[in-house]
């Protein structure tokens, strides 16, 4: 009976140890403020980007929306870089593919195919951007960055939601 036990007892505290340990990968690590700052930097890059594109190509509903994320990003920019001073962190700012390569060309599209393109490409990035902001808060390791992400979420959450139904509707 013992020996019955003493197995079972093995086997549960090895899947024990296994869901608590083992089932990780090296990117589930929480983000650093500094993940943060750069991920905010480069998701800022990606919406000037869409601005300098719609300038080139698109009609006046994408360049005004273009022209005010763009300057929602100089203004996060901003507050970022008071918060990035403060804790003395060095962004690493990636070196992303041109946000025209996730638009559709204008000889090959027509008004409403670029629009839904103009839409369709900010979806990820916001995505990626409120993913990022939701990991950091699980553990973060800087109060003011905490707070100022908790002030971004709902703004970045409200625009994908109004990125997703205005494209629907396109």
């Amino acid at each position: 009976m013992r020996v019955l036990a003493a197995i079972i007892l093995a086997f549960i505290s090895t899947a024990a140890l296994a869901d608590s340990t083992g089932e990780r990968k090296p990117g589930d690590r929480p983000p650093s403020a500094t993940d943060v700052i750069s991920g905010l930097y480069n998701f800022s890059r990606f919406q000037q980007g869409l601005l300098e594109n719609t300038d080139l190509k698109g009609n006046a509903e994408v360049k005004n929306l273009a022209a005010l994320r763009a300057e929602e990003a100089a203004k996060r920019d901003k507050a970022l870089k008071q918060i990035q001073q403060a804790i003395g962190a060095e962004p690493r700012v990636d070196k992303t593919s041109s946000v025209g390569a996730s638009l559709v060309e204008p000889e090959a599209s027509d008004g409403p195919t670029y629009v839904r393109s103009f839409y369709a490409s900010q979806i990820p990035e916001y995505e990626s951007a409120i993913d990022l902001l939701e990991r950091y808060l699980r553990a973060p390791d800087n109060a003011a960055l905490a707070a100022f992400a908790r002030e971004q979420l709902p703004m970045l959450r409200a625009q994908v939601k109004d990125a997703e139904r205005t494209m629907a509707d396109k």
